[in-house]
């Protein structure tokens, strides 16, 4: 049953209501290890669906374009200044729908059509809106693309800013979608600085960690920060920008009015008390719990003969290629699905496959952790990881797996959810 419960929508809607029910059983039933998602709380959810979503609030605090604003404008200064201090920051607009509106509002504040940029490449671990070839980011800007050596899988800094001294791009991305290693943002400051250029901090995979002590911050070495509010974050699917007052009023405009119109106030509420959940002393033991467990799966999976980009992890994210296992990323991921563990095929590093059909598998610990497994836990995931990749056309072996993670889940309550009695 859920929590809050969903009558009304039962009874007015049950096709719905039963497809809901459906997913908030899959959710349960599963080792969820997406890198992107997790478990919010039942606080954020009833945040989510409260009456907030009947209110259109275009502008900001103070200046709307519609009335009756009483109590959207405190919602919207709560969350802002819950933003400032668990971040350290200047400035902060919890407006962005999602993440790469606000990666593109960096864009529209500090850059013309045709401005280089300068961001990881989408296969080296970066984000489509880095400025990727397939993104209105790589089509409407000049960009430059760095990657990581393919002898440690990390970032060559001293390459970085050889390519930004000869480039000169306007704005420089650091941060991405499957980076396992810790991003060093003292060196990166310094390259955009002596480039001339604004540098972006995407955190959207690590505010969580950021905001729990777990990972470095780039608060003070970044002008922008971007990130979303789910993830390791555990909030609603939206989005923040943080900056220094430098850069506020420019910022702002790109996002309203250059980018969209009315926020949307529930997401607003619900990013407010994410954001209090994150100031609490347990989120800060979760974060380090996410790292702990992240690394803990990590060295047990080397242990089974998985070849992990980098070597390891230092955050909530591990990356295999599995070539040396003789299976594609895909099939692999889908058939763990079918046992019971969720997580997504992912491109490598040099992969010699397609990005649809790709050589790796990406996975993170932040949703599992929320549900209270620990490092102790970590060998009995990898050794079923092991056991689907090496057999993944076994249905009755993945029939078994999934009934042995059901039964293993089931000891672990699930936030805003929990089985009828």
């Amino acid at each position: 049953m859920h929590q809050p419960a969903l009558p009304h929508l039962h009874a007015a809607d049950p096709a719905l209501a039963a497809l809901i029910e459906g997913e908030a059983t899959r959710q349960h039933d599963k080792i969820r290890l997406i890198a992107s998602e997790n478990y919010v709380s039942p606080a954020v959810l009833e945040a989510t669906g409260s009456v907030l979503t009947n209110k259109y609030s275009e502008g900001y605090v103070g200046r709307r374009y519609y009335e009756g604003q009483q109590f959207v404008d405190p919602v919207e200064e709560l969350a802002v200044e819950r933003a400032k201090a668990l971040f350290g920051v200047e400035h902060a607009n919890v407006q962005p729908y999602s993440g790469s509106p606000a990666n593109l509002a960096a864009y529209l504040a500090f850059l013309e059509p045709g401005d280089t940029v300068m961001g990881m490449a989408l296969p080296m671990g970066g984000h489509l809106t880095h400025g990727w070839s397939v993104s209105a980011t790589g089509r409407w800007f000049t960009p430059v693309r760095y990657g990581v050596r393919a002898d440690t899988g990390r970032v060559d800094l001293d390459e970085v800013r050889d390519l930004a001294l000869k480039e000169r791009p306007k704005l420089i991305f650091c941060g991405g979608t499957a980076i396992p290693r810790t991003i060093d943002y003292p060196a990166f400051a310094e390259i955009a600085r002596e480039a001339g250029a604004v540098l972006a901090a995407d955190i959207a995979h690590l505010a969580g960690l950021i905001a729990g002590g777990a990972h470095p911050s780039p608060a003070g070495h970044a002008d922008v920060i971007t990130t979303t509010t789910h993830k390791t974050l555990r909030g609603p699917r939206g989005a923040m920008i943080m900056s220094t007052a430098e850069h506020a009023a420019a910022l702002d405009k790109a996002v309203f009015p250059g980018l969209q119109g009315g926020p949307h106030n529930h997401t607003t509420a619900a990013i407010a008390v994410a954001l209090k959940e994150a100031a609490a002393p347990a989120f800060s033991a979760y974060a380090h719990q996410i790292v702990a467990n992240a690394k803990a799966l990590a060295q047990a999976l080397l242990e089974r003969g998985f070849d992990l980009v980098s070597g390891g992890t230092d955050n909530h994210l591990v990356l295999i290629d599995l070539t040396n296992k003789g299976v594609a990323g895909k099939p692999a991921a889908r058939a763990l699905d079918e046992a019971g563990i969720e997580l997504n095929h992912n491109t490598v590093p040099f992969d010699p496959r397609k990005p649809f059909d790709p050589s790796g598998l990406r996975l993170g610990t932040a949703a599992i952790t929320t549900r209270g497994l620990t490092e102790a836990d970590m060998p009995r995931v990898a050794a079923w990881i092991d056991e689907v990749v090496r057999a993944h056309e076994d249905t009755g072996l993945l029939s078994r797996i999934a009934a042995e993670i059901r039964e293993f889940m089931g000891a672990r309550p699930m936030p805003g959810w929990a089985p009828a009695p």
